[in-house]
C-alpha cells in the first residue's frame, strides 16, 4: 500500500459527520431482513456488526487494537482505541450523535466520505440493528479527555448521554445482550468468533485483535484468550490456509497496489493439490460468489502464465490447448480489495459488481506476476510444469467424465444396479440414503418407505478425493454410482466447470454410517467429495447426516433409545429407578445391529428421526479443515483430532 493510505484521514470527526438516513422501526419486526437470520448465524452476526465499526476506524488510520469479550451470560463487549463515537449535539436531529448512531438506521460516519474513505459494513445498519435486537446495550465513549455513557433496552434510550468521568485514552466500548425474544440460539461459539477474528487480522495487516472468553478458565485460573495479529497480511493468510498442503514455491506471491482509490492486495501460493482454493473479500466482506475483482485476478493469471509458457516454448509439445483452469489447479489465493462505494449483485450481496475493479486488479496482478516470473525462473518452470500436468489430467478427466455421463445412453436408465430407487419421481419429496456397506444397506431397504426413500449402499471407504487426480475420481465405482444415482453432471461453461443439478433426483441426500470411528471416517470422505465436486448440493441445503442412536436401554418390555451418554444415564435412572443394574443396555456399534423396524423408527422415519443438515458457515475454515484432515501432513491432523475427537482412539 502507498504511504498516503497509512496516514489518518480527516481527524475533525464531529456530529456534523454523522448523516441520518431513516428510522429504526422495522428491525425488531423483521430482523432477518437486516442480519440474515435469527439462528446462531444471526447471533454471531451481531458481533461482526459492532466489530465492523471498529475496523472502519482502523481503515481510517485511528485504531490499532480491538478487544472482543464473551461474558459468562453470553453478553458481548467490543472495545477499540479509535477516536470514539461523537457525543456532541447533532444539528438536524437535536440529539447526541452517539444516540443517533445507536438508534437511527442508516446513520453513521461511513456515509460521509471525508470521515471514512472505505468502510466494512454493507448497508450502514450496523450497531443500530444490534441495539434494536438486544435486551440491553451500553455504549461507553472515551473522547476529548472525558468518559460518556448511554444505556438502551431493545433499542430505546434509558436516559440522555451522561458524562461519567475523565480519561486519558480514546475509543468506544459497546456491551450488548441479545434479546431472547428474537434469537433462537443465545450461546456464542468460541470457534466461530475465533475464525472470523483470525480472518480480520489477516485482512487488516498490523491490527491487534484480542478475543477473550470469560465463560472458561484454564488450569491457572486465567480466562481463555487468543491474540490475533498479522504483520504479513494476506501472505500469512495463504500460508495458514496451505499449512497442510505441500508447497510448490517457497513463499507466496504478494501483490499490493492502488488505482482510482481502489486498494488491491493479493497473495497466491501454488501447491501439489488438484483444486483451486480462491477466497475473495471487498472491504473485509467475504464475497463467496466472487465478482469483478476475482475476474480481474483470473484474467491476469491466465494471461501472464500463458504468455510466459508460449514465449519460452514450454507448451509446444502439447497435443491439446491449455485452459484457464489449468493455470489455477493447485493454487491457493486470497484477493482483497478496498472499494469506496462497492456495488453488490444478488440477494446475498456475495458478488462484487463494480466493473472498473476488473481492470484495476488485473493490472496490479499482471505487473507483479510478470516481475516474479522474470526474477524467479526455477519457480516459474515448476509452476508451468504443474500447469502442463493439470492440462494432461484435465483431458483424461474429461474423457472419464464423459464415459460416466454417457452411461445413461448406453444402458437405458443408467442407474446403478445397487440402487434401490423410490417410486416417487418428485425430487422435492424424494430422499436418497448413502449407506455404509451392503449389510446395513439391506436393512435400510427393508425398513424404508419405498414411496419416497431410495437406498444406495456404498462398499467400504470411497476414494479420498483430496489426494487423487480428477480422472481417478471418475474411475472409482462408488463415486460413479453417486453421480449416476443423483442425476447430476459436470459441464464446461465459459471455460469453468460447473455442476449441473437441473436433473437432480433427490432433494434430501442423507449420509447414513455407523456411529463409530470408521463410520465417521466414511462420513468425512463422502463430505470431502461433495464439498470438492458437488458443492452446490451443500449450499442449497440438500445434504444431511443421519443420527442413529448409540444405545437402547431396556427393562422388561419398556425401552428407550439414547443418542449420547447423558441420555443413557437418564434412561437408566428412569427405567431402573434405584436399581439401575435390572436394566439392559445395548450399544449399537453399527447400523447392521438394528433390525429394519428399529432402523426405521430411530433413523429414517421423518416423524421421529434426527437429521443434521450440512451447512457451510465459513468457507475458508471448511476448506482448511478438509485439506488438513484428508491431506498428507500428519501433525496438524493429529492435533485437530486430539482437540475435537469424541472417541478416545486417535489414529493418524
Amino acid at each position: 500500500m502507498s504511504e498516503e493510505n497509512k496516514k489518518p484521514q480527516n481527524s475533525d470527526y464531529g456530529a456534523d459527520n454523522i448523516q441520518a438516513l431513516e428510522g429504526l422501526e422495522a428491525v425488531r419486526l423483521r430482523p432477518g431482513m437486516y442480519i440474515g437470520s435469527t439462528d446462531t448465524k444471526g447471533l454471531h452476526h451481531l458481533v461482526y456488526e459492532v466489530v465492523d465499526n471498529s475496523i472502519d476506524e482502523h481503515l481510517a488510520g485511528h485504531c490499532t487494537h480491538i478487544e472482543i469479550i464473551i461474558h459468562p451470560n453470553n453478553s458481548i463487549t467490543v472495545k477499540d482505541n479509535g477516536r470514539g463515537i461523537p457525543v456532541d449535539q447533532h444539528k438536524k436531529l437535536g440529539k447526541s450523535a452517539l444516540e443517533v448512531v445507536m438508534t437511527v438506521l442508516h446513520a453513521g460516519g461511513k456515509f460521509d466520505k471525508s470521515t471514512y474513505k472505505v468502510s466494512g459494513g454493507l448497508h450502514g445498519v450496523g450497531v443500530s440493528c444490534v441495539n434494536a435486537l438486544s435486551i440491553d446495550l451500553r455504549a461507553e465513549v472515551h473522547r476529548n479527555g472525558k468518559v460518556y455513557e448511554q444505556s438502551y433496552k431493545q433499542g430505546k434510550p434509558q436516559g440522555d448521554v451522561k458524562e461519567i468521568g475523565k480519561t486519558d485514552i480514546s475509543g468506544t466500548n459497546v456491551t450488548f445482550l441479545p434479546d431472547p425474544e428474537i434469537f433462537d440460539e443465545l450461546v456464542y461459539s468460541w470457534t466461530v468468533l475465533a475464525n472470523r477474528t483470525r480472518e480480520l487480522a489477516f485482512l487488516n495487516q498490523g491490527l491487534h485483535l484480542i478475543l477473550r472468553d470469560e465463560r472458561e478458565k484454564d488450569e491457572n485460573g486465567e480466562f481463555k484468550q487468543e491474540v490475533f495479529h498479522s504483520e504479513g497480511g494476506l501472505a500469512e493468510f495463504v500460508q495458514y490456509l496451505d499449512e497442510s498442503r505441500q508447497r510448490l514455491i517457497e513463499n507466496p506471491i504478494h501483490v499490493t497496489g492502488e488505482q482510482d482509490n481502489v486498494q488491491v492486495e493479493v497473495a497466491m501460493q501454488y501447491n501439489t493439490s488438484y483444486s483451486e482454493n480462491l477466497f475473495s473479500y471487498v472491504n473485509n466482506i467475504n464475497t463467496r460468489e466472487g465478482g469483478t475483482h476475482v475476474n480481474g485476478f483470473r484474467r491476469a493469471v491466465n494471461h501472464i502464465f500463458k504468455k510466459y509458457g508460449e514465449d519460452n516454448g514450454l507448451f509446444s509439445k502439447l497435443k491439446f490447448s491449455i485452459s484457464g483452469e489449468d493455470f489455477r489447479e493447485g493454487l491457493t489465493a486470497v484477493v482483497s480489495v478496498k472499494v469506496p462505494e462497492p456495488q453488490f449483485k444478488g440477494q446475498t450481496k456475495g458478488e462484487l459488481g463494480n466493473s472498473e475493479v476488473t481492470s484495476i486488479v488485473s493490472a496490479c496482478v499482471r505487473e507483479a506476476l510478470h516481475n516474479y516470473l522474470e526474477e524467479n525462473p526455477k519457480e516459474a518452470k515448476r509452476i508451468v510444469d504443474k500447469v502442463i500436468l493439470a492440462a494432461t489430467a484435465r483431458n483424461a478427466a474429461r474423457k472419464a467424465r464423459e464415459m460416466v455421463q454417457r452411461k445413461n445412453v448406453l444402458t437405458g436408465s443408467g442407474l446403478p444396479g445397487k440402487l434401490s430407487d423410490c417410486s416417487s419421481k418428485d425430487a422435492t419429496v424424494s430422499e436418497i440414503f448413502l449407506v455404509e456397506g451392503d449389510s446395513a444397506g439391506g436393512t435400510a431397504k427393508q425398513g424404508r418407505d419405498r414411496m419416497f426413500q431410495a437406498i444406495l449402499p456404498l462398499r467400504g471407504k470411497i476414494l479420498n478425493v483430496e489426494k487423487a487426480m480428477e480422472h481417478r475420481i471418475y474411475e472409482n465405482e462408488e463415486i460413479k454410482n453417486i453421480f449416476t444415482a443423483l442425476g447430476v453432471r459436470i459441464e464446461n461453461v465459459n471455460g469453468e466447470r460447473i455442476l449441473n443439478i437441473e436433473k437432480l433426483r433427490y432433494h434430501k441426500i442423507v449420509i447414513m454410517c455407523d456411529a463409530d470411528v470408521d463410520g465417521s471416517h466414511i462420513v468425512t470422505l463422502i463430505l470431502t467429495f461433495l464439498f470438492r465436486y458437488m458443492k452446490p448440493l451443500i449450499e442449497k441445503g440438500y445434504v444431511y447426516i443421519a443420527a442413529p442412536p448409540l444405545y437402547m436401554v431396556k427393562k422388561g418390555k419398556k425401552f428407550k433409545y439414547c443418542w449420547n451418554e447423558d441420555e443413557r444415564k437418564a434412561a437408566m435412572k428412569e427405567l431402573g429407578g434405584d436399581s439401575e443394574s435390572g436394566v439392559g443396555i445395548q450399544r449399537y456399534k453399527g447400523l447392521g445391529e438394528m433390525n429394519a423396524g428399529q432402523l426405521w423408527e430411530t433413523t429414517m422415519d421423518p416423524e421421529r428421526r434426527m437429521l443434521r443438515r450440512v451447512n457451510i458457515d465459513d468457507m475458508v475454515e471448511v476448506d482448511r479443515v478438509f485439506s488438513m484432515l484428508m491431506g498428507d501432513e500428519v501433525p496438524p491432523r493429529r492435533a485437530f483430532i486430539e482437540a475435537n475427537a469424541i472417541y478416545a482412539n486417535v489414529d493418524a
